[in-house]
């Protein structure tokens, strides 16, 4: 049974609609890609499934629920969280108050405790600089920054947007290697990420998203291959 079910999902802004029916699907545990050029609707699609925009039509189902007009916050209640694009961190807050504020739905504080604890183990940069204001952090601390304060709420599911952006080689391959671990540890994931191939690398599947609709759906290892996929996509 698929843990988040999308069908005919329709967003628009005023006028303009930027998902034009979509349905894709992630079962419990998977880690599945959303690949696309810039203004496909990706990150709308994201927004929509984490509550921050509204559908102007079809469906979204989690863990059997309805949840297509649940507001943001209770669906962060509900165990869905979302890392944004640009990250998004309390510039003015230190580390370790942003993750705080990733648990601000919890009240059990021993636990909280532990979890912060172990997004210190997942990222040790964090812990050297966990009294440091997070807008003088570099882009990747920033985006470990955004991933802890996601995980501090304990999601089942998992939505990254473009994690890689902006970021130097190196430290992109330690948020893909995070990533994998998240992944390994049973959270289920639904990746937006503008390099196509990391993005098909790390899951299993993915979805290829042009002018608001699913164009290309297969394992990833098949979209990989695929010629289209590689010139459009891969550079090739």
């Amino acid at each position: 049974m698929s843990l988040l079910e999308v069908r005919n999902l329709k967003v628009a802004y005023g006028g303009i609609v930027a998902v034009r029916g979509i349905d894709l699907e992630v079962a419990a545990g998977e880690l599945v890609a959303l690949i696309g050029a810039n203004g496909a609707g990706k990150t709308t699609t994201l927004k929509a499934l984490a509550g921050v925009l509204r559908p102007s039509g079809g469906s979204v189902h989690y863990d059997g629920a309805s949840i297509t007009h649940d507001p943001s916050h209770r669906l962060v209640q509900r165990g869905i969280a979302l890392v944004p694009e640009g990250r998004g961190v309390f510039a003015r807050l230190t580390v370790e108050e942003n993750l705080g504020m990733g648990a601000y739905i919890r009240d059990d504080r021993h636990e909280v405790r532990a979890d912060l604890d172990r997004i210190y183990a997942l990222f040790p940069r964090l812990k050297e600089r966990r009294a440091q204001t997070a807008g003088t952090l570099s882009g990747g601390e920033q985006q470990m920054v955004a991933i802890g304060r996601a995980l501090m709420s304990r999601p089942k599911l998992l939505l990254l947007d473009e994690p890689s952006m902006g970021l130097a080689p190196l430290m992109v391959q330690k948020i893909f290697e995070v990533i994998a671990s998240i992944s390994a540890q049973g959270v289920t994931i639904l990746l937006v990420e503008q390099n196509a191939r990391l993005a098909l690398q790390a899951a299993s599947r993915g979805y290829v998203m042009e002018s608001g609709a699913i164009t290309l759906t297969d394992a990833a290892s098949t979209l990989l291959a695929s010629e289209q996929v590689r010139q459009a996509y891969l550079g090739e």
